[in-house]
């Protein structure tokens, strides 16, 4: 699907972030971080000792061939599965002990997640499930509009802010995911898949929003992608290989 006449995202200008980590923690840091899923009476390690570090501030990539556990290592990171070992610290929290009500309110909170299906809900238009998430978090009626707006806004879709889902092109559902993702003002995004969806020139447009979001405001980004596009605007590209982060590159070929 394509962009579609889609309007140029809102100036980052004096953005208003959270309080940071203290300088020199780390966004992310995992140590001998093992999953390991149960089959019946096999054993399958879908991370094997995972060692990493993702300085705050930075822009991510994460590749692999299908089944080499990116997404399980995205999912342990934001607290949405528990690793069978190891340590997970994000802005220097451990989170491994957490609860299940505690982890909830962190993601609520702390946390952006953006995925390849959007996840939109399709009877709700494009602000009201950006304001969802406020709602949800119980935040106060003039806030959650000036919250919502303002993510719209900041993501080109002030005039699509009234549409539904099945009434924009994939490229402006995507945005509305983005923007739902940063109306909490997270510290972190976590994405699976972003441009999975989309056609070239609009992947594109959209990692130029993911670099300006992060540039200006100084969050962590980590992408689980196979998109080869993506390396001209990360930081960073981790290769994940049977459960192992086995290097940095600047691309490599992948094949599902």
């Amino acid at each position: 699907m394509s962009s579609n006449s889609e309007t140029t995202p809102a100036t980052l200008a004096d953005p208003t972030p959270k309080p940071q980590a203290p300088s020199g923690v780390a966004a992310i840091e995992t140590t001998d971080l093992w999953r390991i899923y149960h089959l019946g009476s096999l054993e399958v390690a879908a991370l094997q000792g995972v060692n990493l570090r993702i300085e705050q501030g930075s822009f991510v990539a994460l590749k692999g061939r299908s089944g080499s556990g990116k997404t399980t290592l995205l999912n342990c990171i934001g607290g949405l599965d528990q690793p069978s070992k190891g340590e997970i610290r994000i802005l220097g929290q451990e989170i491994g002990g957490w609860s299940e009500r505690k982890l909830t309110e962190w993601r609520r909170t702390q946390v952006g997640f953006i995925f390849q299906s959007f996840g939109l809900m399709p009877s709700l238009s494009a602000y009201e499930n950006v304001e969802l998430i406020l709602r949800i978090a119980g935040v106060k009626g003039k806030e959650r509009h000036k919250r919502s707006v303002d993510a719209l806004d900041l993501v080109g879709l002030t005039p699509w802010m009234d549409h539904r889902p099945f009434e924009m092109s994939g490229g402006q559902q995507q945005r509305v995911a983005i923007a739902r993702s940063l109306v909490n003002e997270p510290k972190l995004i976590l994405a699976d898949e972003p441009t999975g969806e989309l056609d070239s020139t609009t992947a594109g447009e959209i990692l130029t929003l993911f670099k300006s979001i992060v540039r200006e405001r100084h969050m962590t980004f980590l992408m689980v992608t196979h998109d080869s596009l993506v390396d001209e605007y990360v930081d960073e590209v981790l290769l994940l290989r049977d459960g192992q982060v086995a290097s940095s590159l600047d691309a490599e070929p992948e094949a599902d």
